[in-house]
C-alpha cells in the first residue's frame, strides 16, 4: 500500500472519492487493473483497507486517505497528499454521498444541510482541489458521478435528488468557464440507474420498508466501466448508463408532467421491501468505521441484478453507429435509384 515517496509505476494518477464500497469500490478495481495509481479518498477505516488491498491485487498502486469530503480543508490536503505522492493528477472522479428516504416533511433541516454538505458541496470541493493541481498543468480530467435523479427527481429522496440536481448545474457551468478558457482540463458527468450497492443498508431509513434500487438493477461494475470510459473521453458532456436511466430521462424531456404522476403511483413502493434495515446509517459517520465492517462493492440484490447494459454500449459508440446507420441507409437509397422499374 502506498503511504508517501513518489512512484515511478507506469499508470494515470486517479483519485477517487467514496472509494470504500459500492460504486466506488467497483471503480477503484476497474482503474487498477488498468495499472493505474489509486487514490482512495472516503471515512472507512475497513472499507478503505480492504479497497487497497484488491487494488494492489488487480495490478494497481493504492494510496489510502481518509477523508469526509464535506469538509473542504481535508479535500484540498487529501488532494495534496496525492500530488506529494505522485507528482500530479490525472483523473479526479467525484463519487461520495449519502442519503435519506423520507418524506420531506420527516427529514430534519441537520439531515438535509448533512446530505446536502456531502452529496453536493462534496463534488464541488473535490472539483476545486483537483483544479489547483490541474489547472497549471492545463491537462486532466474529472468525472463527476451523477445519476437519472440529476435530472428527474424521484419521491422519498428529496435531499440526494436535490443534490444530483446541484451538481448537474454546477457541472454545466464549470465547462462553460473551461471552454471559454480553451482549458485542456475536462469535465464530464456519468447519469447512473438504480445499482446493486450497500448503500441501501446505509442510508437513514424512516421509510416502514427496507430500502431498495427501483428496478432494473445494474451490478456496480456496469458504473465502474462507463466511470473508466467517461475518464477517457471527457470531451463528451456526459454519459447515460442502463436503458432506465436513457427511459426515464427521455421521457422527462418529453412528457414531464406524465412521467411525474406515473412516480408518484408507483416509486414509493418500488424504493422499498419488507423488513428493516440492518446495519447503522452512515449519514454522520461511516458504516465501515472503527466498529463497523468491509461492505464491498456489491449490495443484497446479486440475484436480480445484470452485469451488462447493450444502451451503455450504443452510448459509448453512437458516432460509430450512426456511421453505420447513415451507409446503410445511403445503400439502401442507391439500391433503390439503380432498381429498374417494374412494369
Amino acid at each position: 500500500m502506498r503511504t508517501a515517496a513518489t512512484s515511478h509505476r507506469r499508470g494515470r494518477v486517479v483519485v477517487v472519492t467514496g472509494a470504500g464500497g459500492g460504486v466506488g469500490r467497483a471503480t477503484v478495481r476497474a482503474f487498477a487493473a488498468r495499472g493505474d495509481r489509486v487514490a482512495l479518498l472516503a471515512r472507512g477505516r475497513e472499507g478503505l483497507a480492504a479497497a487497497a488491498d484488491e487494488v494492489e491485487r488487480a495490478g494497481g498502486e493504492a494510496l489510502v486517505v481518509g477523508v469526509d469530503v464535506s469538509d473542504a480543508k481535508a479535500v484540498d490536503d487529501a488532494a495534496q497528499q496525492v500530488v506529494d505522492a505522485y507528482g500530479h493528477i490525472d483523473v479526479w472522479v467525484n463519487n461520495a454521498f449519502t442519503g435519506v428516504f423520507a418524506p420531506f416533511t420527516e427529514v430534519t433541516p441537520d439531515e438535509f444541510r448533512r446530505v446536502t454538505e456531502v452529496t453536493y458541496l462534496g463534488y464541488v470541493f473535490g472539483t476545486r482541489a483537483a483544479l489547483r493541481h490541474m489547472l497549471p498543468r492545463d491537462r486532466g480530467t474529472i468525472v463527476q458521478v451523477g445519476s437519472a435523479l440529476a435530472y428527474r427527481g424521484i419521491p422519498l429522496q428529496s435531499a440526494y435528488c436535490g443534490a444530483k440536481h446541484a451538481i448537474q448545474g454546477f457541472n454545466e457551468s464549470l465547462r462553460c468557464e473551461l471552454l471559454h478558457a480553451r482549458s485542456g482540463v475536462r469535465t464530464t458527468m456519468v447519469q447512473l440507474p438504480g445499482l446493486n450497492t450497500p448503500q441501501f443498508d446505509w442510508v437513514l431509513n424512516r421509510m416502514p420498508g427496507r430500502a431498495r434500487p427501483v428496478a432494473p438493477v445494474y451490478q456496480p461494475e456496469v458504473a465502474a466501466r462507463a466511470i473508466v470510459h467517461a475518464s477517457s473521453h471527457a470531451r463528451r458532456r456526459e454519459y447515460w448508463v442502463g436503458g432506465s436511466t436513457a427511459a426515464t430521462l427521455l421521457a422527462n424531456a418529453v412528457v414531464p408532467g406524465l412521467l411525474e404522476r406515473y412516480l408518484a403511483r408507483t416509486n414509493v413502493d418500488a424504493q422499498q421491501e419488507e423488513g428493516r434495515p440492518e446495519g447503522p446509517a452512515n449519514l454522520w459517520s461511516p458504516a465501515d468505521g472503527a466498529h463497523g465492517r468491509d461492505h464491498g462493492a456489491h449490495g443484497r440484490f446479486d440475484d436480480e441484478s445484470t452485469g451488462k447494459s447493450p444502451q451503455q454500449w450504443l452510448s459509448r459508440n453512437r458516432g460509430w453507429m450512426g456511421a453505420v446507420l447513415t451507409a446503410g441507409a445511403a445503400a439502401l437509397a442507391a439500391r433503390k435509384l439503380t432498381a429498374p422499374a417494374r412494369g
